[in-house]
């Protein structure tokens, strides 16, 4: 190796590094055994237990850390705080129910192999830090990371990271008394976990009232690649910050990602960040395979592969308990079993402070950091081996034209029993319109009848440009999930702001939504039929026709402004007016049984009947 003063004391590493990555990753896709994978591969065989053509792999660890930190900053900026609160449910209930009984069960593990009760649990309670690098990435690649199974992986992984606080407090209190006292009374831990709330604090505060009036300014009067230095900055001095107060870096990065999460600058924030964060993620499962001390292993072999098997079936045993008591489908909760049980990068953490207070000594500490990296090695496996016995099926992709370098006036997004019939009337007066839809089956069944669809993902910007967003006039968003269609007018409300966004409100509250984040038209997906229906109802009651359309009039014009108070003075005051009574007409003229509809109602409940599926 070069000699450590030398100008390539760092390019020979870096150099040897890329080059691993380089060749073993696209061969593990190749492979089907996924990115992960190959980058831990990669970092065992160039690390200083395999070729030893690298020799610091704690130091390439503690850099590629960063990795994990830009990761958790990514994920906060779409976990906007009225969504987090959403999901404290998840965190407080799920997260804590499942990292208590697998706490439990993995310092069972340690209690029946003979181990005293101390150093089980401390060896337990690492263990049940889930890799949040392997988990995300994992969710991530799989496009699985907002679906509502993701969520509550996310859920249990802020828990996680939330628990390593109380645990290293813990760590120090159950730790013998050989430092004299002065780290280990009360005053001193009251002090710490003070320091740890106060650093929050100080975090939420910045980020209300700093960070985005920094960012106008750098935009106004800074060049790009200042923007990029501060969004750094932003991300390093919040973990930084974080892990000054006691906490963990991944905490720090996350929570500045929330409270960048309604920024305007939050996408430019996300493109600056992106490509540095896959480089060091990458890094750091290479810098986790080169940690693999092979002669600890092979020292230890017995205990070693004893107790990667314990602790993994004890984990996934509560994991699967928990996750079917809280009715969970057995897919969702095997999924979920087999991706977190293995342990992560936040146990290491744990058994260097035991280590530093005298609880285990050096050689548990290697044996515990090789059951755990081993455990991280096994799950990209064990996802393979689900993948096989219990197989996801998947539509063919045979025949259907993916959306690539295509142009229209119109890009509609959707093409479900809504879009379909917003279809009918641009194409009817020859509209340029182009169409994509996810859904294989749909895409198909449409093409039966002449359309022609293309696939594409809506919640992609690279898909969205391929789709043409950039030269349409008009975007019509017709996706029936209120919270994907969100993602998707915030892509292009940052993206392509020029084109009128018309889209389809799942409901009242997304309207108001909606109309806060100006989008040039919605409407309700049942408003206009259920009037419609409303209508005919008083008909067939009796009510002269035209009384009865003005009194549908009436109400169209009472829920606009209901909507209008509900933006100007806040949901309480049109909750308010939503309660007033309108007052019905009278029936003057007798009940009587309707004969027939009139066409405008006809073609609605024809194509509410047509496409309900």
């Amino acid at each position: 190796m070069a000699d450590v003063h030398s100008p390539t004391a760092f390019v020979v590493p870096a150099v040897t590094l890329l080059a691993a990555a380089v060749v073993a990753v696209p061969l593990f896709r190749k492979m089907q055994l996924g990115s992960i994978l190959g980058y831990l591969a990669a970092g065992l065989a160039v690390g200083p237990f395999g070729l030893r053509l690298v020799s610091d792999a704690s130091t390439i660890l503690h850099v590629a850390e960063l990795g994990v930190v830009m990761f958790l900053f990514i994920i906060g900026l779409e976990m906007r705080p009225s969504k987090l609160w959403g999901l404290r449910k998840q965190i407080f209930g799920l997260g804590l129910l499942q990292v208590g009984i697998c706490a439990a069960l993995l310092t069972l593990v340690g209690v029946a192999g003979g181990f005293p009760a101390t150093v089980s649990f401390v060896a337990g309670a690492g263990f049940v830090m889930t890799s949040t690098a392997i988990v995300m990435q994992t969710l991530e690649e799989r496009g699985e990371l907002n679906t509502p199974p993701g969520q509550k992986m996310v859920s249990i992984l802020l828990l996680e990271d939330l628990a390593i606080v109380p645990l290293l407090a813990l760590v120090a209190f159950l730790a013998p008394a050989v430092t004299g006292g002065a780290g280990s009374d009360i005053a001193s831990r009251l002090t710490a976990v003070a320091v740890g709330i106060g650093s929050i604090a100080a975090l939420v505060a910045a980020g209300r009232y700093l960070l985005n009036p920094m960012f106008r300014f750098l935009a106004a009067y800074g060049a790009r690649e200042v923007m990029t230095a501060a969004a750094l900055l932003v991300v390093l001095g919040s973990a930084l910050a974080l892990q000054v107060g006691g906490l963990s870096m991944a905490m720090g990065a996350f929570l500045a990602g929330v409270l960048l999460s309604e920024s305007t600058f939050r996408h430019q924030l996300e493109a600056d960040v992106e490509p540095f964060r896959g480089i060091l993620l990458g890094l750091f499962f290479m810098a986790v395979g080169m940690s693999l001390d092979v002669s600890v292993v092979a020292a230890n072999w017995r205990l070693v592969a004893v107790y990667v098997f314990a602790y993994m079936i004890a984990k996934a045993v509560g994991i699967y308990l928990v996750a079917r008591v809280l009715r969970s489908s057995h897919a969702e909760a095997l999924e979920r079993t087999v991706m977190m049980a293995q342990g992560g990068e936040f146990a290491f953490v744990l058994y260097s402070a035991a280590l530093g207070t005298g609880l285990i000594d050096g050689q548990a500490n290697a044996v515990l950091t090789a059951i755990v990296i081993i455990s991280m090695v096994l799950t990209p496996l064990a996802l393979i081996g689900l993948r096989y016995l219990v197989p996801v099926e998947k539509p063919s992709l045979d025949g259907l034209e993916v959306a690539d370098g295509l142009s229209g006036e119109v890009l509609m997004i959707g093409f479900g029993r809504f879009g379909q019939v917003v279809s009918q009337a641009l194409l009817s007066e020859r509209a340029e319109v182009t169409i994509i839809d996810n859904d294989v089956e749909m895409i198909q069944a449409a093409g039966n009848f002449g359309f022609r669809i293309y696939y594409g993902d809506g919640t992609r910007l690279d898909v969205l440009r391929a789709a043409g967003a950039g030269r349409a006039r008009m975007i019509c968003v017709c996706v029936d999930k209120p919270e994907v269609s969100g993602h998707i007018v915030e892509l292009i409300k940052a993206e392509f702001p020029f084109a009128k966004l018309f889209v389809r409100s799942f409901d009242r509250q997304q309207t108001l939504k909606l109309r806060e984040e100006g989008v040039d038209f919605e409407i309700r997906e049942v408003l206009e039929s259920a009037l419609v229906f409303g209508r005919e109802a008083l008909v067939t009651l009796g009510i002269d026709r035209e009384i009865a359309r003005q009194t549908i009039a009436d109400l169209r014009k009472r829920d606009a402004a209901r909507l209008e108070l509900q933006m100007h003075e806040g949901i309480q005051a049109g909750a308010h007016l939503m309660h007033q009574q309108v007052q019905p007409a009278p029936l003057t003229q007798p009940v009587r049984k309707a004969t027939a509809l009139n066409a405008e109602a006809e073609d609605v409940l024809s194509d509410e009947t047509r496409y309900s599926g």
